[in-house]
């Protein structure tokens, strides 16, 4: 399950390769065409994941069961049951999308009419939240509850009704319910609580008589499993063990179901509509577009003239990728009991599967790191104003050591990332322009921009707006592909087509930098001094666009 509101963010490198490639026929996907796909992204891949894997086609389906190591093959199978993280708020979703259908409810109920009476609801200048609202993200409420006592290896096992009422409460919206996407899993654990409620039964009851069996989901479970089911251990991408997640049950529609692969197979074929059952109108309902890139809780996302629906999700020891791609008659689902957040998720593997025309990615391997480029990173960062970190090198290895804790030696792969060998994160390293490194620390979902001390004191004093007005326009980077500059609120943000915003930093003259993304940009002017073109830098690769 992720925290970070950037979903829907991919980088430009992704959305570049999304416009380029070509689409061709799909291909029916066999075991054994399945397993080679499978097996080359995975195998000696440094996470030591195990994956589910399934290909659905109306006629066929193909399956593979694959791990990293050889000698790890025997820790998944048919009967295992994986958990699905934010997957289950697709799920969510088709059961509110079923009690709309029979007539207890509308997409434009106040959310508050679905709580407990007396319930404080936040509002924004008398515009409330509404449903629609909170299954496409755009409610305003945080991503989580401000009562809720997390812990690092189980964050909601103690959060109840009472307290994530108690937080509701305190929240103060920043602005108008439906004006922006923000990823919140706490709107999600009120809908969960709040569908439970309209039905008069609870959450997992309702999950299995409305979703799981008419679709013969027959191991498919919140916190009652069935008999047969054999529960899988969840690792982090550093390969230890880490314990399991637990909801509440009346909460647990945010995050908390657990499956196997045939579950998931079922849920795929009802929603593609090649399952006979009264609960296939209301899965068709959830993938109606409610705004640009949403349906209720779907991902929508445009590839070379068609949508596709996906959401990934992803728990301290899971991940899962499951898509649907409606006008190609072809659903992917992958289950693996290794958390690939802080790696940047299931997606490569997912949209190539969707789509053979984009890019594979390769496993991961751990290999020493440059010399230079360990030394170039060795001095004091500063993450968010609040924390600072420094980075140290010994025997050719890095080390960490955040304020107030120890120091933890990392690891390094193919990829160019350092990762923690004691728990799960990673460190990735950005070259600017002007060959300084800062880097981009990815922890529990979370991607944290750090910057070294010495460059923040040497940063150009912010521009005004007026000045940030002048590097507004359109530069096409490619055909179909353009990156769109404009000043909001005495800030610079960029837009790149089909994708969200993202604000920029100023580092430099004209220098400016999304470091989430890797992305660095420097405007460049002509002789009379205006800004004519920009150069976009991102993984090593450079892209010029001229201003329109």
């Amino acid at each position: 399950m992720k925290t970070r509101s950037a979903a829907l963010v991919a980088t430009l490198a992704a959305a570049l390769a999304g416009v380029l490639a070509i689409a061709g026929p799909a291909q029916a996907m066999t075991d054994a065409g399945l397993a080679d796909v499978v097996r080359q992204r995975l195998h000696g891949d440094r996470t030591g994941a195990c994956m589910a894997v399934a290909v659905i086609e109306k006629d066929h389906v193909a399956r593979t069961f694959q791990c990293a190591r050889d000698g790890d093959v025997g820790r998944i199978g048919a009967d295992t049951a994986f958990e699905i993280g934010s997957v289950s708020k697709t799920m969510t979703g088709a059961l509110l999308a079923e009690l709309i259908a029979q007539g207890k409810g509308s997409l434009d109920d106040t959310l508050a009419s679905w709580l407990p009476e007396g319930t404080k609801v936040p509002d924004w200048q008398g515009q409330p939240i509404l449903l629609r609202h909170v299954v496409t993200h755009t409610s305003g409420l945080p991503a989580l509850p401000s009562r809720m006592e997390a812990t690092a290896t189980d964050p909601y096992a103690k959060l109840d009704e009472a307290v994530l009422l108690a937080s509701l409460a305190e929240v103060k919206l920043r602005a108008a319910p439906g004006a922006k996407f923000e990823y919140s899993n706490f709107a999600m654990m009120l809908l969960s609580q709040a569908i439970a409620r309209r039905a008069g039964t609870d959450f997992e009851s309702l999950a299995r008589r409305e979703l799981f069996a008419p679709l013969g989901m027959s191991h498919a479970y919140i916190n009652q499993p069935p008999t047969g089911v054999r529960v899988a251990s969840g690792h982090a991408s550093s390969g230890q063990v880490v314990p399991a997640w637990h909801f509440a049950t009346d909460l647990a529609g945010v995050g908390g179901v657990r499956a196997t692969l045939d579950d998931m197979v079922r849920y795929v074929q009802g929603g593609m509509g090649w399952i006979d059952v009264p609960v296939a109108r209301a899965l068709r309902k959830t993938h109606e577009p409610l705004t640009e890139q949403m349906g209720m809780n779907w991902m929508r996302t445009p590839i070379k003239g068609r949508t596709v629906l996906w959401h990934e999700g992803a728990t301290g020891g899971f991940s899962s990728f499951v898509s649907l791609d409606p006008q190609r008659q072809r659903g992917v689902v992958i289950l693996s009991d290794t958390s690939w957040t802080a790696i940047g998720g299931l997606g490569s593997l997912g949209m190539h599967l969707v789509d053979e025309s984009l890019p594979l990615g390769g496993p991961r391997k751990a290999v020493a790191a440059e010399p230079a480029l360990l030394q170039a990173l060795v001095g004091e960062y500063r993450l968010q104003e609040t924390m600072t970190m420094t980075l140290r090198q010994r025997d050719g290895r890095l080390f960490i050591q955040a304020d107030g804790q120890g120091e933890f030696e990392m690891g390094h792969d193919d990829a160019g990332d350092f990762f923690p060998l004691a728990f799960d994160a990673v460190l990735r390293p950005q070259r600017r322009v002007d060959g300084s490194y800062g880097f981009t620390w990815m922890q529990s979902g979370a991607a944290i921009p750090a910057t070294r001390v010495d460059h923040a004191t040497s940063k150009a004093q912010s521009p005004s707006a007026a000045e940030l007005a002048a590097y507004a326009g359109d530069y096409p980077l490619m055909p179909s592909f353009s990156l769109n500059v404009r000043e909001q609120g005495g800030r610079l943000y960029a837009q790149a087509t089909g994708q969200g915003a993202f604000p920029l930093d100023a580092t430099a003259v004209d220098t400016f930098e999304a470091p989430a993304f890797g992305i660095e940009i420097v405007f460049r002017r002509d002789a009379a001094g205006k800004v004519e073109s920009l150069e976009l830098h991102q993984a090593g690769h450079v892209m010029r666009g001229v201003r329109q």
